[in-house]
C-alpha cells in the first residue's frame, strides 16, 4: 500500500505544523480523511526553532498519536527527524515516511549522521532544501541518502531564504528547483507552499505555479484552528479549506498521446531549435566584434570595463525588450550573461598576447 502511494501523481501530504496534543491530531486526521484528499499525513514533533524559549515540539508522545492516526484513519503518516536518536524513536514507532528539514538539510555532519542511522532500512525519505540557495548542498543531502542504500528518494521544495525578499516567507526561487529536477528528473519533488508563502493568501497561486512546473505534489500544513496554532499559525489552513483548494487547482500531466498536440508541439518546438540556432550563432558573431574591441583597447590600454558604456546597452535592451513581452529581470539577467562573456573574451585578447611578448 505505501509504495502505491509513494509513487501517486499528485502526492498530497497534509497535517498540522505542531503536532500540539492528541485531540487536535486526530481530529485534524478525522477530517482530512473525510475530504479523501490527502495521502500521507505529516506532523511535526521535533521542531528546530530560531530562538529559545518557542515552541520545539511535543516530542516522543507525538509518535504514540501518528500511529493512532494510521490505525484509526488508515492513513499513512509523516514526520521530520533531526538526529539519529529521533530516527530510532520514528523506526521504533513505524513511521511510514520520514523528512528532513531545510535547517537539517543545511548541515552535512547532521545529514550523513541521519543518512549513517538509516543503512539497511527501507522507509522512504523526503528532504527539504536548504534554507540558504546552496544547491549544491541539496545535492550533497541526495548523495548521501543514495550512498546510505536509500531506494525511495523524494524531495520538497520549500523556498529560500535571502536578504530583502519580502513577498514571500522564503523566496520559490524556482529555476533552483527547476536545476534539481534536471539533476534528478526520475526522482519525486514536492512542493511545500506553506514554507514559501508564509501566509493564506498566497498558497494557491504558489501550489498551482509548482503543478505548472511539473511538481509531483503538495505538503501543506492545515489545523483545525489555524488562528490559534502553536507555530506558524498566519500559514496553515482548515482541513476543509485543504480539500477546497485541491478540488480548484488545475492538475496537469506531463505530456499526451493526442495526435493534433503532439505534431503543434513538435512544430513550435522545431521553430524554437531554429531560432535557437540563430541566436547562438548572432552571439558567436558578437564575441569575434568582443575580440576585436579587445585588441583595440590593449592597443591603447585601456581598461576591459566601461561602466557607462554597459550601462547604455543595458537601457537600449530595456527600451527595445520590454515592449516585446520581456520583462526587465530576464533581459538584465540575459545581458549580464553576454557581458560577462564579453569581458572573458576580451581579457584573453589583451593578456593572451602579452603572454606571447613575454615569452619571446
Amino acid at each position: 500500500m505505501l509504495q502505491d502511494i509513494w509513487e501517486k501523481r499528485p502526492l498530497l501530504v497534509s497535517g498540522p505544523c505542531s503536532a500540539e496534543t492528541e485531540q487536535q491530531v486526530m481530529d485534524t486526521a478525522k477530517r482530512l480523511a473525510a475530504t479523501g484528499k490527502i495521502d500521507l499525513f505529516r506532523a511535526g514533533i521535533w521542531k528546530p526553532r530560531t530562538k529559545p524559549g518557542m515552541f520545539e515540539g511535543i516530542g516522543i508522545a507525538g509518535l504514540h498519536w501518528l500511529e493512532n492516526v494510521r490505525r484509526e484513519y488508515n492513513l499513512p503518516v509523516t514526520v521530520e527527524v533531526v538526529t539519529a536518536k529521533h530516527v530510532e524513536e520514528a523506526l521504533k514507532h513505524e513511521m511510514d515516511v520520514l523528512w528532513i528539514g531545510a535547517r537539517t538539510t543545511v548541515n552535512p555532519f547532521s545529514v550523513q549522521e541521519i543518512a549513517d542511522a538509516l543503512r539497511g532500512v527501507n522507509v522512504p525519505i523526503l528532504i527539504k532544501n536548504p534554507i540558504n540557495p546552496d544547491l549544491e548542498l541539496w545535492c550533497g543531502a541526495v548523495e548521501r541518502f543514495l550512498n546510505a542504500g536509500i531506494k525511495n528518494l523524494g524531495l520538497i521544495h520549500r523556498g529560500f531564504s535571502s536578504y530583502g525578499n519580502t513577498k514571500y516567507r522564503n523566496a520559490p526561487m524556482w529555476h533552483l528547483a527547476i536545476e534539481m529536477k534536471i539533476r534528478f528528473p526520475e526522482m519525486l519533488m514536492i512542493c511545500d507552499p506553506s514554507h514559501i508563502c508564509g501566509n493564506r493568501t498566497m498558497l494557491r497561486e504558489v501550489a498551482q505555479k509548482s503543478i505548472d512546473l511539473d511538481l509531483n505534489g503538495l505538503m501543506m500544513e492545515s489545523h483545525i484552528d489555524p488562528d490559534n496554532a502553536w507555530s506558524d499559525a498566519k500559514q496553515q489552513i482548515t482541513p476543509e479549506a485543504w480539500a477546497e483548494m485541491m478540488e480548484s487547482l488545475t492538475w496537469r500531466k506531463e505530456t499526451s498521446q493526442e495526435e493534433m498536440f503532439l505534431q503543434n508541439l513538435n512544430t513550435l518546438r522545431h521553430q524554437i531549435d531554429q531560432l535557437d540556432e540563430e541566436l547562438l550563432i548572432l552571439l558567436g558573431q558578437r564575441m569575434k566584434l568582443a575580440d576585436s574591441i579587445g585588441e583595440q583597447k590593449r592597443d591603447n590600454d585601456i581598461t576591459i570595463l566601461q561602466a557607462n558604456r554597459w550601462n547604455e546597452i543595458l537601457e537600449r535592451a530595456f527600451e527595445i525588450g520590454t515592449p516585446l513581452g520581456l520583462s526587465r529581470d530576464f533581459i538584465r539577467h540575459y545581458f549580464d550573461a553576454i557581458h560577462l562573456e564579453s569581458i572573458n573574451h576580451q581579457n584573453r585578447v589583451m593578456n593572451t598576447n602579452k603572454t606571447i611578448e613575454s615569452n619571446k
